[in-house]
């Protein structure tokens, strides 16, 4: 039977469409199998909490969706018949309603998930959903300090400290994330025996995929972190973290981000100053003083340039203005 006349025969049949316990209208076996997925997503995948809730949101209201656009609950043989045309209508019906790119295109990979889940126990399969082209998202634009802002912000970060070695601490911290170009959790990472020294040219970082990479350093951030070092009152044992919090435990990256947040409201920062904003802001100033892309890419850890690539949209005066000094047909 098409699918319009199995829907049409439901229909009339008067089958009214089931709701599960989270709201979704869908028939009993599409139910069944949605029920199946959660429990494997819990199970042997280990999705957290936050993640089951996510992927059953994007199910939803793409059942809720085919419930409309098909004209009654869809079933699994529904979804199996369902066109590239019908998973088009849902992105336009997404587009139309003001989501965002980046929440789509996670939409859209819960759909493939869930179809392959299907698939892989017999249940339907759909290869029109592999037509379908996924949203492109628009990648933000890294939001960097002038270096005026970032120079402050290390500057007077310690001094809203209570106490001397704390001070010394934060000084440190935000000194390898804007001088080293590190991330928060590179930076907390550092064990004891890692920290830089004085006159400590470069230093090993450990980054995302347990990446290792070399970085340079500035004679102000050895000493930054010796001063820290020589002031902290707690032991600290080569292989255990440098950096600590009040109570002599590790310092977490929520404690250095209410730093920065209080630093905001003192110098009248921009609500983008964050930590990972000095990061950008080390990469932005360094493209901006005629840095390299590929070797800023190093820098960063970057597995991907087109990922560094975003720092050229920053610093868009510098490169108008070297076009203009540079192209034969600018020059006058």
């Amino acid at each position: 039977m098409a699918r319009p006349a199995r829907i049409a025969a439901r229909v009339a049949a008067g089958a009214a469409a089931p709701v599960g316990s989270l709201g979704r209208a869908a028939a009993p076996d599409l139910l069944q199998a949605v029920d199946d997925w959660q429990a494997w997503l819990k199970v042997e995948r280990r999705c957290s909490p936050h993640t089951l809730a996510a992927y059953t949101q994007d199910l939803d209201g793409f059942l809720a969706f085919l419930a409309g656009h098909l004209g009654g609950a869809p079933s699994l043989g529904d979804l199996g018949a369902l066109r590239a045309a019908d998973f088009r209508a849902w992105l336009a019906r997404r587009a139309a309603q003001g989501l965002a790119r980046s929440s789509t295109a996670r939409a859209l990979s819960t759909l493939r998930g869930f179809f392959r889940w299907c698939a892989r126990r017999g249940l339907m399969e759909n290869p029109a959903l592999a037509a379908v082209k996924t949203p492109k998202a628009e990648r933000p634009v890294p939001k960097a300090l002038t270096a005026a802002d970032a120079r402050d912000a290390v500057e007077s970060v310690g001094e809203q400290a209570a106490e001397d070695w704390v001070a010394r601490r934060d000084t440190a911290v935000l000194l390898l994330l804007y001088g080293a170009g590190l991330r928060i959790s590179e930076a907390l990472g550092l064990s004891a025996e890692e920290a830089p020294r004085p006159g400590q040219d470069s230093l090993t970082v450990l980054g995302k995929g347990r990446k290792q990479r070399q970085v340079p350093l500035l004679p102000a951030v050895g000493e930054a972190v010796e001063a820290y070092r020589t002031a902290c009152p707690w032991p600290l044992p080569a292989e255990q973290p440098l950096f600590r919090a009040i109570r002599g435990g590790a310092l977490s990256a929520r404690e250095v981000q209410r730093q920065v947040q209080r630093l905001r409201g003192r110098l009248s920062l921009p609500d983008s100053a964050t930590p990972h904003a000095l990061r950008h802001s080390f990469a932005t100033h360094l493209l901006g003083a005629g840095g390299d892309l590929r070797a800023i890419q190093e820098l960063l850890g970057h597995a991907s340039l087109s990922t560094t690539q975003r720092y050229t949209a920053v610093d868009g005066r510098r490169l108008l203005d070297v076009y203009q000094d540079s192209h034969p047909r600018a020059r006058r």
